[in-house]
């Protein structure tokens, strides 16, 4: 069996934020509120530098975070913050603010919900081997 290694394209994150947007179903915001809201999270995580390298901020596009008020909702891990209202200014605050300097946007939290334990020197790894898939 061949082993090969997969990649963590940034390098290791120190922060992941989730954002509720282009959704199949919008119910939380319109598409016309979390498309560019996603768009500038993207351009604002390169502009500051945070897009890649050691303790880089990892974001994720997601359908639904099953919060569907007040949106778009974004929650940023490990702390897991959950915020609400996450496009313009209060996305740009919750870049800067959490995601650059670390201190949460206390008006838009509305949850916390913190990973239970820190990662393992192991589990923090930006890269593993994985076996290669069978070529039937």
């Amino acid at each position: 069996m061949m082993l090969r290694r997969l990649v963590i394209p940034t390098g290791r994150y120190g922060r992941h934020i989730l954002l509720c947007a282009d959704q199949s179903k919008p119910k939380c915001a319109p598409r016309e509120i979390t498309v560019p809201a996603w768009t500038a999270l993207k351009d604002r995580l390169d502009e500051l530098g945070l897009a890649r390298g050691e303790d880089c901020v990892y974001r994720s596009k997601v359908n639904c975070l099953r919060v569907c008020d007040r949106g778009p909702i974004a929650v940023v891990y490990p702390e897991g913050t959950w915020y609400h209202s996450v496009s313009g200014e209060v996305l740009e605050r919750i870049v800067t603010e959490h995601l650059r300097d670390g201190r949460p946007v206390e008006e838009y939290v509305f949850a916390r919900n913190p990973l239970p334990m820190a990662p393992s020197p192991e589990s923090a790894a930006s890269e593993v081997a994985v076996p290669e898939p069978d070529p039937a």
